[in-house]
C-alpha cells in the first residue's frame, strides 16, 4: 500500500497530480545536498569502531508547554547497519541535565529503564523561562536531528548550542493560554489500518518503503492503540480523527479501526471521525463502520458545551484519490450556512485535506490540498466567522502551522500521521482566553521502536518533512476569546 502523502505521485495518476517543473527544480535543489551528505555518512559508518563506542543521535524537542518539555533521542552501535543505513540499537540509560544557565545544568531528569529509544519529560518548568539542556547516554551527549533542508531547529526555540557537539541547547517556555482550562481535544489523522509498508512512492523506485520487523504487530494497529492510550494519559476529553483511517477502505481495516478507537470512548460522543481519500470504497464500508447522524453522508456539526465541532468529508467526489480534495456543492453550501447561523460561536473545523500547503520539502502537487477555488471559498467563510479559531487537517503527514492573511484568526494546523514517524497526535488545550497546540509522540515501547525505524522513509529525509521545521510548527499558544465554551 502506498502511503497517503506518496499516493500523490503514482505513475498512472492524472497529470494534475504531478508537480510542475518549478516545484521539481526547487525540491531537487533542496534534496541533492542532503542525499550527498547521507552518502558520505554511510561511507563513514563502515569504518571500524571500538565495541564500547556509542552513538547518541536524533535528538528532538518534541513537546514544549508552559511547564514541561518532552525530549527524545536514539542510541546505536557505531559501525553496525540494520539494512537501512541505521546503527543497530544500543540499550543503555538516558538522562537530561538542565538549568537556567548554560554553565550550571544542575537539574537531572532520568529514565527509569534502559532503552535505545529514549524519551525524557522535564516537568515543573516555569512559564516564560529560558532553559539550557543536554541529553546524554553513558556520558555521550546526544546530537540533534539535522533539519538543514527546512532551515529548522529540532532541539530548541533558539540557535544556542547549534554547531556544537552535544550542546547544551536552549528553549524558552511559553506563557500558558489566558484564562482557566476548559477541555482538551486530541487531534489525529492518517492511521492507515491495513497498510504494510510505509513510504512507498509510486513512480519513484529509488525511494523504497520501510516495513515492520518480522514477528511484531502491524505498525498501524500498534501506533493507533498507543495513540489512544497516550491521548487518554495526556487528559484528552475528546478525540478528532481527521481521515485516512484505513489504507484502502476495506471493511476489515475500518472495523479494526473502530474497535481501537472505541478504546477511547463512544463514537459520536467522545470521539468523531471524518473520511479521507484512502477511506473510499464501493461498498461504503467507512459509513458502515462510522455511521453519520443525519447532517450528510460524511459531514456533521455538533455543539459540545458551546464549542462547535464541524467535520468535513474533503474527498466527496469521484476520482482515484490522487487529485485535489473537494467538498462537493451540497456540502460546501451546508458548511457556509452553518457558519452564517452562528458566526461568533467558538468553532473547530476538521477534515482530511488542508486548505493550502506551504514550505514543503517535497514537490507540491494539487493532490495535497483542497481544490483552490473551494479553499478560497472556505477562507472567505472564515473571514466572516470570527468564532472559528482552528482548522485541523492531515493528508500531508507533517506538522505545520499556517496563518493565512485572508482569515488571520484561524490557525491552519496540519498534524503528522499517527502511523509513522513522528507518530502521535496534537493535543488542543482550550482555555477561556485562548488555546495551545502541543504535539506528542506515542510513548509505548513498541511505538518508540517503530517511530525510529520509520524515520528512514524517503531515504532518511522524512524528518525534514514530517517533524515540523520549527518547534513552533508543533507547539504554539494563541489568544482567542473562548469564554463561551464549557466542559461538555
Amino acid at each position: 500500500m502506498r502511503c497517503c502523502f506518496s499516493a500523490h505521485l503514482p505513475a498512472l495518476a492524472a497529470l494534475s497530480a504531478f508537480p510542475g517543473p518549478c516545484e521539481m527544480l526547487r525540491s531537487g535543489a533542496r534534496l541533492a545536498p542532503a542525499l550527498l551528505r547521507s552518502a558520505t555518512a554511510a561511507v563513514q559508518r563502515v569504518r571500524s569502531h571500538h565495541p564500547d563506542d556509542l552513538a547518541a543521535v536524533n535528538l528532538e524537542l518534541v513537546t514544549l508547554t508552559e511547564d514541561r518539555a518532552v525530549i527524545t533521542w536514539y542510541t546505536g552501535i557505531p559501525g553496525t547497519n540494520d539494512g537501512f543505513g541505521h546503527p543497530m540499537p544500543a540499550i543503555t540509560e538516558g538522562e537530561v541535565v538542565y538549568g537556567t544557565r548554560p554553565s550550571r545544568l544542575h537539574h537531572v531528569a532520568a529514565e527509569g529503564l534502559r532503552t535505545a529509544h529514549h524519551q525524557v519529560e522535564l516537568t515543573g518548568l516555569e512559564p516564560g523561562q529560558t532553559y539550557y539542556y543536554q541529553a546524554r547516554s553513558r556520558g555521550v551527549p546526544a546530537t540533534p536531528t539535522p533539519l538543514h533542508l527546512v532551515r529548522g531547529n529540532a532541539v530548541g526555540t533558539s540557535a544556542f548550542g547549534l554547531g556544537t557537539s552535544g550542546g547544551p541547547y536552549s528553549f524558552t517556555t511559553p506563557q500558558p493560554p489566558p484564562g482557566r482550562h476548559l477541555l482538551s481535544i486530541a487531534l489525529c489523522n492518517d492511521l492507515h489500518l491495513g497498510e504494510t509498508t510505509a513510504g512507498l512512492v509510486g513512480g519513484l523506485p529509488l525511494l523504497r518503503g520501510v516495513a515492520q520487523q518480522p514477528g511484531r504487530a502491524p505498525y498501524p494497529e500498534l501506533m493507533s492503540r498507543a495513540l489512544v492510550e497516550e491521548a487518554r494519559r495526556r487528559g484528552a476529553d475528546l478525540l478528532l480523527a481527521g481521515g485516512d483511517i484505513s489504507a484502502g477502505g476495506a471493511a476489515h481495516d475500518l472495523g479494526e479501526a473502530r474497535r481501537i478507537l472505541d478504546g477511547f470512548g463512544t463514537h459520536g460522543r467522545d470521539y468523531f471521525v471524518v473520511r479521507g481519500n484512502h477511506d473510499r470504497s464501493r461498498d461504503n464500508a467507512f459509513h458502515t463502520a462510522f455511521p453519520g447522524e443525519g447532517d450528510g453522508p460524511g459531514y456533521f456539526a455538533r455543539d459540545l458545551g458551546g464549542l462547535r465541532i464541524i467535520g468535513l468529508d474533503t474527498y466527496a467526489k469521484s476520482g482515484n484519490g490522487a487529485d485535489a480534495g473537494g467538498l462537493g456543492p451540497e456540502q460546501l453550501s451546508w458548511f457556509r450556512a452553518r457558519l452564517r447561523e452562528a458566526p461568533e460561536q467558538p468553532t473547530v473545523v476538521f477534515g482530511h485535506h488542508p486548505l493550502t500547503v506551504r514550505d514543503s520539502v517535497f514537490p507540491v502537487t494539487r493532490g495535497q490540498c483542497l481544490e483552490r477555488r473551494q479553499a478560497r471559498t472556505v477562507l472567505d467563510a472564515y473571514a466572516q466567522a470570527p468564532g472559528v479559531f482552528l482548522h485541523h487537517a492531515g493528508h500531508t503527514h507533517r506538522n505545520k502551522r499556517t496563518v493565512l492573511p485572508r482569515a488571520p484568526h484561524v490557525t491552519q494546523q496540519e498534524v503528522a500521521a499517527a502511523k509513522e514517524y513522528p507518530g502521535g497526535f496534537t493535543l488542543l488545550r482550550i482555555h477561556s482566553g485562548g488555546y495551545a497546540l502541543n504535539h506528542y509522540k506515542a510513548d509505548a515501547p513498541a511505538a518508540r521502536q517503530w517511530n525510529e525505524r520509520s524515520r528512514r522513509v524517503a531515504a532518511g529525509l522524512w524528518p525534514h518533512h514530517a517533524l515540523g521545521r520549527s518547534v513552533g510548527d508543533r507547539n504554539s499558544v494563541t489568544a482567542h476569546d473562548l469564554s463561551g465554551v464549557a466542559r461538555p
